[in-house]
């Protein structure tokens, strides 16, 4: 920590509230644990033991979380590195705390609830939200042994990381996320009704706003035959005019 002090502004109300998480996460809990890497405040990498009672009991799984220079204003990213079967690995998964939820995020909450509510989350149904993986109960048990033997790149063996002390108990704030959350993994799994096919509005028909028009138009029509009546009528008396003798000769 102390060289984490002297590379970052420990005036930065993110690295302020960072520190005050490394110093709360500093003991490992047979539940979790978490800490920064030496040289990235803002990259951590943590370790949750599998929720007991489930397919994932007796597993370890490891993975990293990197947080935005906003922290706590925005939410982190959640990767989880150890093959589960329930979450892809090496990918941010999609949780209602996760950096795919900002409108949901509350500053209040901290890397201990994103870890509670993972543990939380992994039993739940995988439903087809991002990052998720539904295998079978016998594929995740078997996952659950070797994750056991998995070992980080930068942490070393995942299962020395995790100690026997008893974590601090559940507040009631963390209660009510949890709950918020296992009620969203309910929402989840509801059956969407069937959206309704789009029907296209019927062509409308405009009728004229100026029902003289056609009026107007026959009016024309007869003006126009009398016309051409009346120059009938005046060339054929002007042709009798012209050829008086020629009609009694007939």
């Amino acid at each position: 920590m102390a060289e984490i002090s002297e590379k970052y502004n420990t005036k930065c109300p993110g690295v302020k509230r960072l520190m005050r998480e490394a110093m709360e996460l500093a003991e490992a809990t047979e539940e979790y644990c978490a800490r920064p890497l030496e040289d990235n405040l803002f990259e951590w990498h943590f370790t949750v033991q599998g929720p007991k009672g489930t397919d994932f009991e007796g597993g370890i799984y490891h993975g990293r979380i990197l947080l935005p220079k906003e922290y706590p204003m925005h939410p982190p990213h959640i990767i989880l590195l150890t093959p589960n079967g329930r979450f892809e690995v090496n990918k941010k998964i999609c949780l209602s705390i996760s950096g795919h939820h900002p409108e949901t995020w509350q500053p209040s909450w901290s890397i201990r609830t994103a870890l509670l509510a993972l543990i939380a989350f992994m039993p739940t149904p995988a439903e087809g939200t991002i990052g998720s993986l539904d295998y079978s109960p016998a594929e995740r048990k078997v996952l659950a042994k070797k994750s056991v033997s998995w070992v980080c790149s930068q942490c070393g063996e995942i299962s020395a990381l995790l100690s026997s002390t008893a974590a601090k108990p559940i507040t009631d704030e963390e209660k009510s996320v949890l709950n918020q959350i296992a009620f969203k993994a309910e929402e989840e799994q509801t059956a969407k009704p069937p959206e309704e096919p789009a029907h296209e509005p019927e062509p409308q028909v405009l009728e004229s706003s100026e029902p003289t028009n056609s009026f107007l138009d026959q009016l024309t029509e007869v003006l126009v035959a009398l016309l051409v009546g009346a120059i009938g009528i005046f060339i054929y008396r002007r042709w009798n005019a012209h050829y008086p003798t020629s009609e009694t000769e007939l």
